[in-house]
C-alpha cells in the first residue's frame, strides 16, 4: 500500500506545483505586459501613468494604472503574491517528496561527490539559502545602483552556480536546483522585497504622505529580475525529462546558453509590448543558442568520450550490459530496494523488449549518464561507448 500512496502524493503535489506555478507566471506576463502597453491620454487625471483598453471574452475592460493612490480605495484590493508564495511552497514540497525521499537516486553521484543522503539534503538546503543571500546582497551592492551591470554579476553568479552544482549533484540534480534555486530567489523578491515595499508605498499614500521613491524603485528592479528568468526556470524545472540537457559532459555551459536564451526572447516580447522597435534580432540569438546547445549534447557524458565509440558493435555486448545494469529495476518484478514496478513502464528483460526501446536505451545511457540513475549498478564508460555506437547511424 505505501507505494501507491506515496505515488499519488508525488502526482498530487506535481500537479499543484503545476497549476500555481501557471497561475503565477500568467498573472506575471499580464501584468509586464499592461505595464508596458500603459498609454498617456489627456483626459486622464492627475497622478495617473498611463491606460489600456482591452477585449477578452466578449467584454471591454479599460485598465488605468495610478501612481498615487486615488481619493478612494475600494475595500477589496487584490495582492497579487498568493500564486508565488503558492508556487514556492508546493515545489518545495516536491523537492522533498521526490529528491530528497530518493536521494540516492536522483541527486546522489558517486562518480560526482560519493555523499550520505543527509549530506546531499543539507548541500541541497545549503544552496538555495546562501545562493539568496549572495543574489540579494548583489541587488543592495553598489552593483545595485546600475541594471546593466547587476544583470551581468547576476549572469555570471548564476553560471558559477551551475557549475559549482554540476561538482556536488548527479546532473539531473544540478540542473533541477538551479532552477529551485531561481525559483527561489524570485519567489523572496515578491516575499521579501516587493510585497513589503508596495504595503510602505499604500501606507504612506493613505496617509497623505510621499512613498519614499527608493521603495518602488527597489521593488521594480526585482520584478523585472523575475521577469527575465521565468524562461529559464521553467526550463530547468523540466530539464530532468530532457537526458541530453542535464546528463551530458557540458551540462553547466548548456544552463549558461539556457539563460541568456530566456533573456532575449522576454526582451523581444518586453519591447513589442512597450511599442518600441521590434528587435527581430532575438530570435536570431535564441536559434543559434538552441543550435550550440545541440551540438554541446553531442560531447557525450562526462565519463564516456563517444570519439572513442567502437565501431561494430554485436546484439549479444548491448544485452549484457542491459542485463546486468538495467533490467534490475526495468523487469516485472524489480529487484531494487524502493523501486515496486518498471519505471515508466518499461521493461528491459528480454531481448525483443531491448531492441524494442533501443533508441531510448541509446540517449538515456550511451549519449547521456541519465541512466542508471546515480549511476547505482556502476556502468562503466566502455559499456556507455558501446551503447552509444549500438544504434548509432
Amino acid at each position: 500500500m505505501e507505494p501507491i500512496v506515496w505515488e499519488w502524493i508525488n502526482v498530487a503535489a506535481r500537479w499543484l506545483h503545476v497549476v500555481t506555478a501557471v497561475a503565477w507566471i500568467g498573472s506575471s506576463f499580464y501584468f509586464i505586459h499592461l505595464d508596458l502597453s500603459l498609454r498617456k491620454r489627456p483626459h486622464l487625471a492627475e497622478g495617473t501613468q498611463g491606460e489600456a483598453w482591452q477585449i477578452h471574452g466578449g467584454g471591454f475592460y479599460n485598465m488605468v494604472k495610478y501612481l498615487v493612490a486615488p481619493p478612494q480605495l475600494p475595500k477589496e484590493l487584490t495582492w497579487f503574491k498568493w500564486e508565488s508564495y503558492s508556487t514556492w511552497l508546493s515545489g518545495f514540497f516536491l523537492l522533498v517528496v521526490l529528491y530528497y525521499r530518493g536521494a540516492d537516486l536522483l541527486l546522489i553521484d558517486p562518480a560526482v561527490l560519493d555523499l550520505p543522503w543527509w549530506g546531499a539534503v543539507l548541500a541541497s538546503l545549503a544552496s538555495l539559502t546562501l545562493g539568496w543571500l549572495v543574489y540579494d546582497a548583489l541587488c543592495k551592492s553598489p552593483l545595485g545602483k546600475d541594471d546593466t551591470r547587476l544583470a551581468l554579476a547576476g549572469y555570471v553568479f548564476l553560471v558559477a552556480v551551475a557549475w559549482g552544482l554540476t561538482q556536488v549533484f548527479s546532473g539531473r540534480g544540478a540542473l533541477l536546483h538551479l532552477g529551485a534555486l531561481i525559483g527561489t530567489m524570485m519567489s523572496a523578491n515578491v516575499f521579501l522585497i516587493i510585497i513589503p515595499n508596495q504595503r510602505k508605498t499604500v501606507d504612506a499614500m493613505l496617509r497623505g504622505e510621499a512613498p519614499d521613491p527608493a521603495l518602488g524603485k527597489q521593488a521594480k528592479q526585482r520584478s523585472l529580475h523575475n521577469n527575465y528568468l521565468t524562461l529559464p526556470v521553467v526550463f530547468f524545472m523540466i530539464s530532468n525529462h530532457y537526458p541530453l540537457a542535464f546528463g551530458t559532459r557540458y551540462n553547466w555551459v548548456i544552463a549558461a546558453i539556457v539563460l541568456a536564451m530566456g533573456a532575449v526572447i522576454r526582451h523581444f516580447f518586453n519591447s513589442k509590448h512597450a511599442g518600441k522597435p521590434v528587435p527581430w534580432w532575438t530570435w536570431g540569438a535564441a536559434a543559434a543558442g538552441l543550435l550550440a546547445i545541440a551540438w554541446l549534447s553531442t560531447a557525450g557524458p562526462k565519463d564516456a568520450a563517444l570519439a572513442a565509440s567502437p565501431t561494430r558493435v554485436g546484439f549479444a555486448q548491448v544485452e549484457e550490459i542491459v542485463s546486468t545494469r538495467c533490467s534490475m529495476c526495468h523487469a516485472a518484478s524489480p529487484v531494487w530496494a524502493g523501486i515496486h514496478e518498471a519505471p515508466r513502464g518499461v521493461r528491459l528483460d528480454s531481448a525483443e523488449a531491448i531492441r524494442r526501446h533501443a533508441e531510448p536505451i541509446r540517449v538515456q545511457a550511451g549519449l547521456s549518464a541519465a541512466m542508471p540513475p546515480g549511476n547505482v549498478t556502476g556502468i562503466t564508460p566502455e559499456e556507455r561507448r558501446i551503447l552509444a555506437a549500438w544504434t548509432a547511424p
